[in-house]
């Protein structure tokens, strides 16, 4: 009798142990039927636009991720603007077999296209000015190649307008700008023949690293002159914490090309929403890996160019007053917004 106790034990916990593993072998075979796709992504430099950007690709792509029962295994690495260290991310990327990489600004997309052109690894850009100018993509509406992305291209003249609505009376420009900066040589020119078209004199003044810049903003102060126009140059950007308030005690309202740069100080940030532009990007990717959207037909994403943000403090500090600005500022602009002097976006949030 005992015996058939024990044997009747036996065989009720082996049922429950072959129970168990079936249960077990059913969990793992659903989670096996989520694809994981790997991407590597790479940000530029460390600065308050491309950092929002990569924040708002890695939370877009998780909830994308979660919406269509896919995994986006994301590899975050900061060259720096160092090209060595880039060109050695890049070649992990391609060991580690990446499924897609992304490149944020211009120098990460160039140096991933040529990476890709044997492998074809598809190549998402994210806030390149350029695309077409810097030889990235074929046109705006067929890349043609393995490369497609966003651009935060720059409304120059637009900004020009706002340097003249706050003040007729500007007699010299100063252009501030980072010579090795490709996203900055278009806008640039487009400065310069505006300034030429309008008999207004103009500067240029350059700088390569914060030093360098710091130096570049004495000798604005020095020179004089009655406004500075920087675009969507990385360089500066880093730089500006440094230079904003020496630039606004002397009276010189700087005029830039991201939001970011009026976050670290500057009187203005002219361009495009780099939240929006990270969120749009994250889609791009879902749609080339997901839905197998060809990058090479898949068009290049620009964006609205008619948002001023204005520094309040550094309004003050210049001697401007805000309510007279925003009113001078308006027909140039959808809108015209405030911001205070901080590091990063999400230093305002707390």
């Amino acid at each position: 009798m005992k015996n058939s106790v024990k044997r009747i034990v036996t065989l009720l916990l082996a049922a429950v142990l072959v129970l168990s593993l079936t249960a077990c072998g059913n969990s793992g075979s659903n989670t096996s039927k989520q694809k994981t796709y790997k991407i590597g992504l790479c940000n530029f430099v460390d600065d308050a636009s491309l950092n929002q950007i990569c924040d708002n690709i890695e939370a877009e792509l998780e909830k994308l991720g979660k919406e269509n029962n896919v995994t986006f295994e994301i590899v975050y690495q900061n060259c720096n603007a160092d090209s060595n260290v880039l060109q050695q991310i890049i070649a992990d990327f391609i060991t580690a077999k990446v499924d897609l990489m992304i490149g944020i600004a211009t120098p990460v997309a160039m140096a991933m296209q040529a990476a890709t052109e044997d492998n074809q690894i598809p190549v998402v850009f994210a806030a390149v000015s350029d695309p077409v100018g810097t030889g990235i993509v074929d046109s705006l509406d067929a890349p043609g190649a393995n490369i497609t992305g966003s651009s935060d291209y720059l409304d120059t003249n637009a900004v020009m307008n706002l340097i003249f609505a706050a003040d007729p009376d500007v007699q010299t420009v100063g252009l501030l700008y980072d010579l090795g900066q490709d996203s900055s040589a278009t806008p640039i020119a487009a400065a310069k023949e505006y300034l030429d078209t309008k008999g207004i004199a103009y500067k240029e003044y350059t700088g390569t690293n914060v030093t360098e810049v710091e130096l570049a903003a004495d000798a604005i102060i020095a020179d004089k002159i009655d406004a500075v126009f920087t675009p969507t140059d990385n360089t500066i950007m880093t730089a500006e914490l440094s230079i904003y308030e020496k630039l606004a005690e002397a009276g010189i309202p700087h005029y830039t090309g991201a939001d970011s740069f009026a976050l670290n100080g500057a009187f203005v940030g002219y361009g495009v929403d780099y939240a929006e532009l990270g969120v749009e990007t994250a889609d791009m990717v879902k749609g080339i890996l997901v839905d197998g959207d060809d990058p090479k037909t898949t068009k290049v994403l620009t964006f609205d160019n008619g948002t001023a943000t204005v520094n309040t403090e550094t309004c003050e500090l210049i001697g401007f007053d805000y309510a007279t600005i925003e009113k001078a500022f308006q027909p140039y602009c959808i809108k015209v917004q405030t911001i205070t002097t901080a590091e990063s976006f999400d230093d305002l949030k707390n």
